[in-house]
């Protein structure tokens, strides 16, 4: 049972690094030279 749940822990984790990275491509691609900035603002 424990690998199961590590298993799905893993596939949660990847799919939220693979989310966060497109994001910030998506944020240097339309952002340009300010992708630092656009990413702090839209944090908060």
């Amino acid at each position: 049972m424990d690998d199961q749940v590590q298993k799905s822990c893993w596939g949660v984790t990847a799919w939220a690094v693979l989310l966060v990275g497109a994001v910030l491509a998506m944020v240097y691609v339309f952002g340009g030279a300010d992708a630092g900035a656009a990413t702090v603002a839209s944090l908060g």
